[in-house]
């Protein structure tokens, strides 16, 4: 992509009130902290340092199937999800969404382009209710000058991003389709044993470079190993040993 933006269309997200992340409705301070400090790598960010991202972030509230941005959208800022389910992907002349990767808050959405100067490499939009935040990238600067450590945080946080994309990559490359499902599964529920799915089921199986039939035949193998229980959208993780051994390569 050039690194022009004249020919990038300029979106403009809806700013809230300048009261920041803290008029976010049912979100306690302190959960936010925690939601910020999962961001940036998960070590403890200072007052100081918590207070000045909530000042500088613009906050939207996301229906399913709003848009977060384009690709044709000029990326001046780094985006996060906080709450709620985003979907990276490719939005069709259609209208239609082709869904590549799925990103469940607390996550970013967006942290490298704007370092670029270029428009998002991807569209994104919400898949369920979302909370999403924006830093504008000359406070983000700014910041980060004043607060050297934070600038070791957003560096750890790239780095956990290129990771689990190469990572997803190699799944792509050298584990099998039930491996590749299996593994999503893991990364989806974070340890929980419960999952509840917010993607279509076109969607997980072109995640993971399957058909949807196929995707229906592995989930009913394995349901028939006792490894899980589906009803609806809840996906229930009940060997959460077996599935991390049939993850692994052999």
């Amino acid at each position: 992509m050039s690194s022009s933006l004249q020919s990038l269309h300029v979106y403009a997200p809806p700013v809230l009130p300048p009261s920041g992340l803290s008029g976010l409705p049912g979100v306690e301070q302190g959960e936010l902290a925690e939601r910020w400090q999962a961001l940036l790598g998960g070590a403890r960010l200072s007052s100081e340092v918590l207070a000045a991202l909530q000042a500088m972030a613009v906050p939207r509230e996301l229906a399913t199937g709003a848009r977060v941005f384009s690709r044709s959208d000029a990326a001046r800022g780094l985006v996060a999800v906080l709450e709620g389910t985003v979907g990276l992907g490719q939005q069709r002349e259609d209208g239609s969404f082709q869904l590549e990767r799925t990103l469940r808050g607390p996550a970013w959405v967006d942290l490298a382009s704007a370092w670029l100067m270029d428009g998002h490499g991807q569209d994104a939009q919400a898949l369920a209710p979302a909370r999403v935040v924006e830093l504008p990238l000359p406070a983000m600067r700014q910041l980060m000058q004043r607060q050297p450590l934070l600038q070791d945080r957003v560096l750890v946080a790239l780095a956990q991003t290129v990771r689990a994309l190469s990572a997803a990559t190699h799944d792509l490359m050298h584990k099998d389709a039930e491996k590749r499902l299996v593994a999503w599964l893991l990364q989806q529920s974070e340890g929980r044993s419960q999952l509840r799915l917010a993607e279509r089921k076109r969607d997980i199986a072109a995640q993971l470079a399957i058909t949807p039939e196929t995707l229906s035949r592995m989930m009913r193998q394995l349901k028939e190993k006792g490894l899980i229980a589906v009803a609806g959208y809840t996906v229930q993780l009940l060997d959460l040993a077996g599935l991390r051994d049939l993850a692994r390569e052999a």
